[in-house]
């Protein structure tokens, strides 16, 4: 039988889900391994971060830029929220 791991936490305002197919198996977790692996090549590798604030802010208006104006080929050539925006009219 798989077993289903939910916590569910409050912290700084933002509640949470944290889930995985299984202990020990971090599939679901791929995609957002991609992500942090473009934001760090895209980004963080390209700058000087001397303090936490700055790195959040970076952070931020990295998060800003992918969703709203980074093109994907896999999305048709549009931007995560164009390409959501263009299936959810279709």
């Amino acid at each position: 039988m798989e077993e289903v791991w939910l916590h569910t936490t409050t912290k700084q305002g933002f509640q949470t889900t944290q889930s995985m197919s299984r202990p020990g198996r971090c599939i679901d977790n791929g995609p957002m391994e991609g992500f942090w692996g473009i934001l760090k090549a895209e980004m963080y590798y390209l700058q000087q971060i001397h303090t936490f604030g700055e790195l959040q802010q970076a952070i931020d208006e990295y998060i800003l830029f992918y969703n709203t104006r980074r093109l994907q080929s896999k999305l048709k050539g549009l931007a995560p929220l164009d390409f959501r925006n263009q299936t959810l009219a279709a």
